[in-house]
């Protein structure tokens, strides 16, 4: 009899990316332990009694990387505690998300994580995308985008923004596919656009007008903490959005070719198929 493959845990499996990865496995014939905070497969952070059930068993892993949890988490001790324990139950494979930019944003190293792969012992691949397209869509810049103004601290600066399908595929090769061990892959979209650009072609996909309108950073995290959103991570997200004005993600890579073999999806086929399913009516 051939020998069972062994399940990969998807952690998110309801989020951007894991929603997206979960059906590529299993159309490889991977079976896949689908888990989130309230799926059929309890998986929590904050609660280490969920992490056994979950990793039993399984023989990879998917996971984003916490670095960027809000509240005062230590990401890369928890990380690490995590990958020890997949490794004492037998996983051999993890693929991590992760956000592109470098250094200290907002007090957080969105990298450390990486060394903490590094030292698991695990076959390891860790993703760093672009911001994603589905940002517009079903993400925290679609109500800005349904209001008509999209205000922002990130001055001029382009992004090279990838979908979140062709970081779903490249996922899915890493997790079961040899060659990708040890490899850290930038990702990006086929071109980096400014957002004045990225809302110009929503609005001519949505047949509406849609304006970027750069404020300052300061402004931008005080919107935010009038939302109700906690300081500290108003500061984050407020630091995150302003790096895009350093071009931190405006580099195009070819990654996501070379590891699935077809083109990355390009921003304007995105805007058209959004804008065909109506997410973009006016508000």
């Amino acid at each position: 009899m051939p020998k069972k493959t062994k399940p990969t845990l998807v952690l998110g499996a309801t989020g951007k990316t894991g929603s997206r990865l979960v059906p590529l496995l299993r159309d490889r014939g991977v079976p896949v332990r689908a888990a989130s905070r309230g799926g059929e497969v309890r998986f929590d952070w904050d609660d280490e009694t969920t992490w056994g059930r979950a990793l039993t068993g399984v023989g990879a892993v998917y996971l984003v990387d916490q670095q960027d949890k809000p509240g005062q988490w230590d990401a890369e001790t928890m990380i690490e505690r995590f990958y020890a324990r997949a490794a004492d139950l037998g996983v051999t494979r993890v693929v991590a998300l992760q956000a592109r930019p470098a250094g200290a944003i907002g007090g957080k190293d969105l990298h450390a994580g990486t060394d903490t792969a590094e030292r698991s012992g695990l076959e390891w691949t860790v993703l760093r995308p672009s911001w994603f397209n589905q940002n517009f869509d079903e993400g925290v810049l679609l109500d800005g985008v349904r209001a008509g103004e999209l205000p922002l601290p990130a001055g001029d600066g382009a992004e090279a923004f990838v979908d979140v399908a062709d970081v779903a595929a490249v996922a899915a090769a890493a997790l079961t596919e040899d060659g990708h061990h040890g490899r850290v892959y930038n990702l990006s979209g086929p071109a980096a656009l400014t957002f004045a650009e990225a809302v110009e072609v929503i609005g001519h996909a949505a047949g509406r007008e849609v304006r970027y309108v750069p404020v300052s950073q300061r402004d931008y995290e005080a919107e935010l903490v009038g939302a109700g959103v906690p300081a500290d991570y108003a500061t984050f997200v407020g630091d995150l959005v302003a790096r895009i004005d350093q071009g931190t993600s405006s580099a195009v890579t070819f990654t996501v070719e070379q590891v699935t073999g077809r083109a990355p999806v390009a921003f304007a086929d995105f805007a058209k198929e959004a804008a065909s399913r109506g997410v973009w009516a006016a508000a």
